[in-house]
């Protein structure tokens, strides 16, 4: 048992360490929200509040088609679990999501397999005709989330067309990507 709190201190010091690196990289906490909105900032050019916990958006596109516009950006680690839509204003909401979460699993690992791209007033009022409660988390369907996919590059149809360097960007933050990322780092298992 106490052998068990200590591994568990250690890995906890190592997170922090960790954390504190990402901090000092984004500016922002390491917290899954404050990164995907820094990742959102970077790759889609979103000027970024100055306050992390402003109400309703989290920043506005500087350039593109959808430049003047507000974005709430969220991060999730599986978005069929539903979105947390919030009664402020705000144009769009741009959401990361990671795979489906298998039943049973606890942990999720930090990754981007898709994003979305919602037209928020388009989507309150698909939602509000269903007798959806909107809320902290909104049910969702898997039609609603196909036809706001921008990433990767399977609606024939998305909301907005990404760039190759967009696209190559996001993949960075792929399941393939960061496995292989983390088999690299010194002391991680390698297979055999």
């Amino acid at each position: 048992m106490t052998e068990k709190l200590h591994q568990l201190a250690e890995l906890l010091r190592a997170r922090d360490d960790l954390d504190a690196a990402i901090a000092g990289l984004t500016g922002r906490s390491a917290r899954q929200g404050d990164i995907g909105e820094f990742v959102a900032a970077q790759i889609f050019d979103i000027q970024l509040a100055g306050n992390a916990v402003q109400a309703g958006h989290d920043g506005t596109f500087r350039s593109g088609p959808l430049a003047g516009r507000t974005v709430n950006v969220k991060t999730y680690g599986d978005a069929f679990t539903g979105l947390d839509i919030s009664p402020h204003d705000c144009d769009f909401y741009l959401i990361f999501s990671g795979p489906r979460r298998p039943a049973g699993v606890v942990h999720h690992q930090w990754q981007i397999s898709a994003v979305y791209l919602f037209d928020t007033l388009r989507l309150l009022d698909t939602l509000n005709h269903r007798g959806v409660k909107i809320g902290i988390a909104t049910s969702i369907r898997r039609a609603d989330l196909d036809a706001a996919q921008i990433f990767p590059d399977t609606n024939p149809t998305p909301p907005l067309r990404l760039t190759s360097e967009q696209i190559t960007l996001l993949s960075l933050f792929g399941a393939q990507v960061l496995s292989g990322l983390a088999a690299d780092q010194p002391g991680a298992p390698r297979e055999r």
